[in-house]
């Protein structure tokens, strides 16, 4: 027993806010009964939930052949985007974007697993097409919460050498960075709707409905956030992970429109449905932020919920194409400039295979936590393979 509550304070799980840090986090409107919480409350079906991670998709959560994933052309990183916006997903939500000078890289996940171990983790399809330090120079580091899968200690402590990069956080997550080797002078810590300027780009906090802790003896400790790149010439949003919610509408009307939407659509189960929004709520969610152009991110590395692994940006293309919006399913590795010729070639680095349609697995999140106040949001698609 003392061995474990030993393992559980370790260095991994990161270190609870203390302090000023704590002080602040005491004030925030987020900070309620001693932790942060969601103005809307969360359901979750908890036997559904343990039957489906039990039982999975009958084996294709994960890819049964290993997956070719070409070294990302770092080289590329030489030269600017010849518009001022280029993005590379490396898979998940690991993504570098470079938007008007600015090089930003959000959820960085370059780890052996998602956990705190081999033993209790889950590893990734593939390894990182690019190494950390070839990368070039990263102006930013932005972390959206504090779960393993978007915030990997190994990764994080590779960068304490980083000097001139800065990393914006949410609330209460720079004591994660602390223990880590961060220099405290090099992280910005915000509340949502905070902002702060890093070169010539604003970086605005917004909100998001979900949850945080790596440490189970700790939850809530530390707030979660999607984030706003507002450049001179572009706009970007990152979603980071969340449910739907009301609050969707006002992030398009006080910072968008958004020439690029990166929005979490996979990782999901109807019976925890006000996780994380799903295929066709990411396309929703595109829209009401003003996304000229979304590009799925949260899949095709982890396998960390029962769906084929593939289902999630087969939905994103169903629901996109019959609503008319513009979306970019990128290649792991592949520096992109969002164009329309971009959006015109891309091609299907993934494999062909069945999945549950919006019809037959609809993702209905609930108004206010409770299983029975559900929004009837029909997705544009119902047929599928």
């Amino acid at each position: 027993m003392v061995g474990g509550l030993v393992f559980v304070g370790g260095t991994p799980f990161g270190a609870s806010p203390t302090g000023e840090r704590l002080a602040r986090i005491e004030r925030s409107p987020q900070w309620r009964d001693g932790e942060f919480r969601n103005p809307q409350p969360r359901s979750t079906a908890f036997w559904g939930a343990l039957a489906g991670s039990v039982f999975g998709e009958g084996g294709v959560s994960s890819p049964d052949q290993p997956l070719h994933i070409e070294p990302t052309d770092t080289g590329l990183y030489d030269v600017a985007p010849v518009e001022g916006l280029r993005v590379t997903w490396f898979g998940h939500s690991s993504t570098l974007v470079e938007v008007d000078g600015l090089r930003a890289l959000i959820d960085p996940f370059w780890g052996a697993q998602s956990g705190p171990s081999g033993l209790v983790g889950t590893k990734p399809f593939y390894p990182p097409p690019a190494a950390l330090s070839d990368l070039g120079p990263v102006d930013v580091v932005l972390i959206s919460h504090d779960h393993w899968d978007h915030l990997d200690q190994p990764t994080i402590s590779a960068m304490a050498g980083w000097s001139t990069t800065t990393f914006v956080v949410p609330l209460g997550m720079g004591a994660h960075l602390e223990r880590w080797g961060i220099a405290p002078d090099r992280i910005r810590e915000l509340d949502w709707w905070q902002s702060t300027a890093v070169g010539s780009v604003e970086l605005v906090s917004t909100p998001a409905r979900h949850s945080s802790g790596r440490n189970p003896l700790h939850g809530n400790e530390t707030l979660w956030s999607g984030w706003a790149l507002r450049g001179s010439r572009h706009r970007v949003w990152y979603s980071g992970d969340s449910g739907y919610f009301a609050d969707l509408a006002r992030i398009g009307e006080r910072l968008g429109p958004f020439d690029v939407t990166l929005v979490e659509s996979g990782q999901y189960d109807p019976n925890w449905s006000d996780n994380h929004l799903g295929p066709e709520l990411a396309v929703r969610a595109n829209e009401l932020v003003g996304g000229k152009l979304m590009i799925p991110v949260h899949w095709g590395l982890l396998n960390l919920a029962p769906h084929t692994w593939t289902e999630p940006v087969e939905r994103v293309r169903a629901e996109a194409d019959c609503r008319g919006q513009s979306y970019l399913a990128l290649v792991p590795g592949v520096p992109t400039e969002p164009t329309a010729s971009a959006v015109a070639v891309q091609r299907q680095w993934w494999p062909a295979l069945p999945w549950r349609t919006a019809a037959t697995t609809p993702l209905n999140p609930t108004i206010d936590g409770d299983p029975d106040h559900r929004l009837d949001l029909v997705p544009c698609v119902v047929g599928g393979r």
